[in-house]
């Protein structure tokens, strides 16, 4: 069987597939034969092939599927544009090339929403970078010098929390000029921690959606300017996760790309923390899905079994939790469950359809695979055994979101909020390194 690759989108290397009727490589340019038993990845780093198990051969050892590619997916090529690397038409300044958006001296920025789309999506970065504020300050005031002293972390790291709250302060004010008088207000919130480590892991998890979710819709903005300004916000997060997985004695940043996750991925795991809003604060459009409790994830604050003091904080720990293969169990709510700020949101999905697979969002994939013992609350699956460019880079590492799905629609990042009218219950975080 004979398949092409995704030349047209521009996307390369994505991942393996484990169904023998998935496209399973993007390239530059031309064609591959791909068979049921033979699925090779070509790495670009040294052009070694990698295989996978495909589902039909093996369901109970599948590593992985990038989903069902439709057909006239991917479309014909339509881009005129001739990528030779030389200039097709006049520059409109010195040293500048023709095109791009908002280049012209006649492109005054308005720093505003532009359509609904924008200011709920801004509303909920506002959101997230209120209860960071709330967090960092939070866990300074709950916690004594001994007790972070305990945990290993200095006054100079706590100095640093102290500032990434001042951080958060200037954030949200730059939102809330963007939104103008009706900006949703801060709330009060309620946390899952009692120990300082604790505290610094679900920083860790928080900075993580937040992060992600932002990168999910920004490319979207119909408001250029605005996304600019919440660019160049939500870099100064990603550094702030990174430096919580130091504090917590995790490898800094174990991907070569970060991911971005819809705007219902990112509220679902942040509603619960909001214990109740002002009166006049805004709804939120965004859906709530069912909670998906993972019963056996690991636990980045201990180690084997026991207190952290193998990896207390460090620049970084060469350091793995999970490993491809692992079975991955999990409980998940049915919809209909109050949560949010005042309980005043609902869970829900728009499927009716029982979950057939765990979806993972990580680094340019949805990676999907199937799951097994399927009950009316219980499942359980395997962690993906998936690279991405090279057999260095690992498709699942990190801090990593897992969904349960209705089906394995094959979505790249650009439109990966289509996969949200199948998602059964999630997502939550699978802590793989």
């Amino acid at each position: 069987m004979k398949l092409p690759y995704l030349s047209a989108l521009g996307l390369f290397a994505l991942t393996v597939s484990a169904h023998s009727e998935y496209v399973v490589a993007f390239s530059a340019g031309g064609e591959s034969t791909i068979t049921a038993s033979n699925i090779p990845l070509n790495s670009v780093a040294d052009g070694i092939p990698q295989y996978a198990t495909t589902t039909e051969s093996d369901p109970e050892k599948a590593t992985g599927s990038p989903g069902r590619i439709p057909k006239g997916n991917p479309p014909e090529p339509v881009n005129v544009y001739p990528n030779t690397g030389n200039l097709t038409r006049p520059e409109p300044m010195p040293y500048m090339p023709a095109g791009g958006i908002n280049t012209s001296p006649d492109d005054i920025p308005v720093y505003q929403a532009f359509s609904d789309f924008d200011w709920q999506s801004l509303s909920l970065a506002l959101h997230q970078e209120w209860i960071e504020l709330d967090l960092f300050q939070e866990g300074l005031r709950r916690f004594t010098v001994e007790e972070f002293e305990a945990a290993n972390l200095t006054a100079d790291d706590r100095s640093l929390i102290e500032f990434m709250a001042q951080q958060e302060v200037g954030h949200a004010t730059m939102i809330t000029n963007i939104l103008g008088p009706n900006a949703p207000r801060q709330c009060e919130y309620q946390y899952p921690f009692q120990t300082v480590s604790e505290f610094i892991d679900f920083c860790q998890k928080l900075t993580r959606w937040g992060e992600s979710g932002v990168y999910g819709f920004l490319p979207h903005l119909d408001s250029r300017a605005a996304a600019q300004l919440l660019l160049q916000s939500i870099t100064t997060e990603a550094r702030q996760q990174m430096i919580f997985r130091q504090f917590e004695g995790l490898f800094p940043m174990p991907v070569w790309f970060e991911v971005g996750v819809p705007q219902s991925f990112a509220w679902t795991l942040l509603a619960p923390y909001i214990k109740s809003c002002p009166a006049g604060n805004p709804r939120l459009p965004w859906q709530n899905f069912p909670t998906l409790h993972i019963l056996n994830n690991y636990n980045a604050i201990q180690a084997n079994g026991s207190a952290n003091a193998s990896y207390p904080p460090a620049i970084t720990h060469n350091r793995q939790l999970s490993h491809p293969g692992d079975e991955v169990h999990f409980f998940f709510e049915p919809p209909g469950q109050a949560v949010g700020p005042n309980m005043s949101y609902v869970t829900s999905t728009i499927t009716e359809e029982s979950p057939k697979w765990a979806a993972w969002f990580n680094q340019l994939n949805i990676t999907y695979t199937p799951l097994y013992n399927v009950s009316e609350n219980e499942a359980y699956t395997r962690q993906p055994n998936l690279t991405l460019y090279s057999e260095l880079n690992q498709i699942v590492n990190g801090t990593v979101f897992v969904a349960l799905t209705d089906t394995d629609l094959y979505l790249t990042p650009h439109n990966v909020s289509l996969v949200l009218p199948h998602v059964v219950a999630g997502p939550n975080l699978w802590q793989a390194g």
